[in-house]
């Protein structure tokens, strides 16, 4: 294995590999650099002497400039650099793309869930969905009764080992309960015996609907939509209150807006028009149940892999993120675009600093001329309560080697691969086009997840450097580590260890394919992901003020 690289010709420091102390002497490219400091695997050293205000490069582009002089073979950090980025401006170049080869999956297939309007599912879901935080309780209410009911709970192990302390309590033996130990039981996937063909029922609690804006409600009524109208969807129970700004006819506009001929069953609600909550509760799970006994009659079916629509998210980055789990993950959405299918790559405050590059892989300049149009305004309105996209990295990240956000932004673009953008999408707008497009969302993982899912990511493919345990209630959230020691440390969360890149074990291409087959399986149901098995169903919709 390798102690460093040089991510790309132009770049003015290496990355460290593997842990290095102070005193070693580094050759590179014919000449000797003395490390200055103990260098930390993740972490970056300068490969020759640098004034003040001097520019640092990275993945070829600029990502900060020194505060002071600096030595060939220190350590780039936040004491001795500060963000820094090229500018961008309208698209002045046209891109020529060479394709992979995709002959291995020239017939491939996937077993698929065929809706109506033409997208197809990976999964067969139903939704209850409140309108408004007032109905969240009542939420839990039916997801009670139905998961205990239909045997969708997941097990109580946490209740169990509480029992066990009560019980060693009531006996007396307090020793006992010190030197208790709980039995690590792992997850496993669960099917219901009662209707097969369904893969759960889902409850996306959250806290708008009211009391904000009325863009707030209206984003949030555009985002519902996006998950009813979903692959993975097969229908939905509303439960409003009534009063609330994110009225029923605002979901049915946008449910409209997304397909004028859109006919899922949707079961809509509305407590301050039922004679008591018991009614409505009891008509709900009554109707509930005779939709789940039509869904269940889908089946899954041979699909073209043109049907898949990927994600494209990160979170827990580290410095090894643009080096391994990025890049191959940039080469499987390369491969399925070449095959005819689409990803979505979000995140916008982490395509700072790259955003010339993606202007000018725009197929057109309206597309090009849109994704100026929405980053401008995000880091406008960014700046205007005295933030920016330079504050985006976490401690986290910092603590492992991206010190600012344009070395954030520059790996994570890697997730993007090399293909045209054929398309940009705001905030809740749905994908409509196959290949690559880019979402407006912020780079927290949970609301980009979220806002991926919603505007039709059937599949999500989620790097982790530091280790994050962000799934989805409707879409399979695959997780893939970026480095050997987090896949091995947290392996009941990740599903795929890309760190193999990183000891010269697997090249950027072998990763991407092998995630490429990992991907049809798990979009066949023939894996279910490691969140899906923990029953992680993480949902935040994104308030459209300031989060990077």
């Amino acid at each position: 294995m390798n102690t460093y690289l040089q991510i790309h010709p132009n770049d003015n420091v290496l990355v460290a590999l593997q842990d290095i102390p102070a005193g070693t002497n580094i050759s590179f490219n014919g000449q000797d650099i003395q490390l200055q400091q103990n260098i930390s695997a993740k972490h970056k050293f300068l490969i020759n002497d640098i004034d003040g205000n001097a520019p640092i490069t990275m993945y070829g582009v600029l990502v900060g400039k020194s505060t002071r002089p600096l030595k060939k073979g220190e350590s780039i950090t936040t004491d001795n650099v500060v963000h820094d980025a090229n500018a961008f401006h309208e698209k002045d170049g046209a891109m020529q793309w060479q394709a992979p080869d995709i002959s291995k999956w020239k017939n491939a297939t996937f077993m698929g869930y065929q809706r109506e309007d033409g997208q197809v599912g990976t999964r067969n879901y139903w939704l209850v969905i409140p309108l408004v935080f007032c109905e969240n309780r009542n939420v839990s209410v039916i997801k009670t009764a139905f998961e205990k009911g239909l045997g969708f709970a997941p097990a109580e192990v946490y209740n169990e080992q509480v029992q066990d302390l009560v019980a060693l309590y009531k006996s007396g033996n307090i020793e006992a309960v010190k030197q208790y130990e709980a039995e690590n039981i792992t997850a496993t996937d669960k099917r219901n015996v009662i209707f097969p063909n369904i893969d759960g029922i889902k409850f996306l609690t959250h806290e708008g609907g009211c009391g904000g804006t009325r863009q707030d409600s209206d984003a949030l009524c555009a985002l519902l939509a996006g998950y009813i109208h979903h692959s993975n969807v097969a229908g939905a129970t509303i439960l409003s209150l009534g009063c609330q700004h994110a009225q029923v006819s605002i979901l049915q506009e946008a449910l409209k807006k997304l397909n004028p001929q859109f006919n899922k069953p949707v079961l809509v609600y509305e407590q301050q028009k039922s004679a008591s909550e018991f009614a409505m509760l009891s008509a709900a799970i009554k109707d509930t149940f005779l939709a789940l006994i039509e869904a269940n009659k889908q089946s899954r079916q041979p699909c073209p892999l043109s049907k898949l629509v990927i994600g494209l998210e990160c979170g827990g980055s580290d410095g090894f993120s643009g080096i391994s789990a990025n890049p191959a993950v940039g080469h499987t959405s390369d491969l399925l675009v070449a095959l005819g299918g689409t990803s979505i790559l979000s995140e916008f405050p982490e395509l700072c600093g790259v955003e010339q590059e993606l202007i000018n892989r725009c197929v057109t300049e309206e597309i090009s001329d849109k994704f100026i149009r929405i980053m401008r305004a995000y880091e406008n309105q960014a700046q205007s309560v005295g933030s920016g996209f330079y504050m985006n990295p976490s401690p986290g990240n910092i603590k492992d080697g991206l010190i600012t956000d344009a070395i954030k932004s520059a790996g994570a673009a890697k997730k993007g691969g090399t293909s045209p953008v054929t398309d940009v999408l705001d905030y809740t707008e749905y994908v409509t086009k196959p290949g690559l497009n880019l979402l407006c969302t912020p780079g927290n993982d949970v609301e980009s997840t979220s806002a991926e899912v919603g505007s039709g990511a059937n599949i999500v493919l989620f790097t982790t450097g530091l280790g994050t345990p962000t799934g989805n209630p409707i879409a399979p959230v695959v997780k893939l580590a970026t480095n050997t020691k987090l896949a091995t440390r947290m392996k009941d969360i990740i599903d795929i260890n890309t760190g193999t890149i990183i000891s010269g074990e697997h090249s950027i291409a072998e990763m991407g394919e092998q995630i490429l087959d990992y991907v049809i399986k798990a979009a066949s149901g023939e894996i279910h992901t490691k969140a899906e098995q923990l029953n992680q169903d993480d949902f935040i919709p994104w308030k459209r003020g300031v989060s990077l």
